[in-house]
């Protein structure tokens, strides 16, 4: 049925997300019978409703509505690619596009599960497409990229018209291919990511290299799996 997402209308209304201060996730008020929220983000927040369940809205704080325009037009460039969700339409504060089930990679790290490497090649086939048409694929970390059967899809397209390379996704290929062996299949512990996350953050700040990081991250790992 052609527009069938606009039956989540009214339960929209109803919910605020507003931004916070130093770049922190949204906070979400108001209630709504069938609307759930599946995921947070600094500018936006994402839900699902019952009666569309195959659609997601992604409700964006009145700061960031300008960052909706801009998303808009690059899922309008990203047309026809299957690894990015797909465009649907738009309400006032928000965007419609396909609802995409399945573990992010944070999520597969947290509970064990096998993140394959078809999943890391078609994330990087995906930025190949997006450059093709003139797009710059950055911000691309642990919460933005699924599982799907063994197959990769990438979430929020958000910063694809920001200048410059922030490297995540190369960070991360890196990782996958030098720690990820030696951990596959077991479930990491939240405090030991956010350690290393941390950590992450520091590397500019204290003038390391990632071989240095790396060993660092190793002896994490070690006393862990002991």
């Amino acid at each position: 049925m052609a527009q069938e997402w606009k039956k989540a209308e009214i339960a929209i209304r109803e919910i605020l997300v507003e931004g916070n201060e130093r770049n922190e996730e949204v906070t979400i008020s108001g209630y709504a019978d069938g609307l759930h929220c599946v995921g947070l983000g600094t500018d936006a927040a994402v839900f699902v409703y019952d009666l569309t369940p195959t659609y997601a809205f992604k409700i964006y704080t009145e700061q960031a509505l300008h960052k909706k325009e801009m998303e808009r037009s690059v899922y309008e460039r990203l047309e026809g690619i299957p690894y990015f969700p797909e465009y649907y339409g738009e309400g006032r504060n928000y965007l419609v596009i396909s609802y995409e089930s399945g573990p992010t990679l944070l999520d597969c790290l947290l509970q064990g599960i096998e993140v394959p490497r078809t999943v890391i090649d078609d994330v990087e086939e995906a930025r190949r497409l997006a450059y093709e048409r003139g797009l710059n694929p950055r911000d691309i970390h642990l919460k933005n990229v699924i599982s799907q059967s063994g197959r990769g899809k990438v979430l929020d397209v958000s910063e694809y018209v920001v200048e410059g390379d922030d490297k995540r996704w190369e960070h991360l290929v890196w990782a996958y291919d030098t720690i990820y062996p030696s951990i596959e299949g077991k479930a990491i512990p939240s405090w030991l990511l956010d350690s290393i996350k941390s950590g992450y953050r520091k590397l500019d700040q204290a003038g390391s290299n990632l071989d240095e990081y790396a060993q660092r991250i190793s002896q994490l790992f070690s006393r862990f799996m002991k």
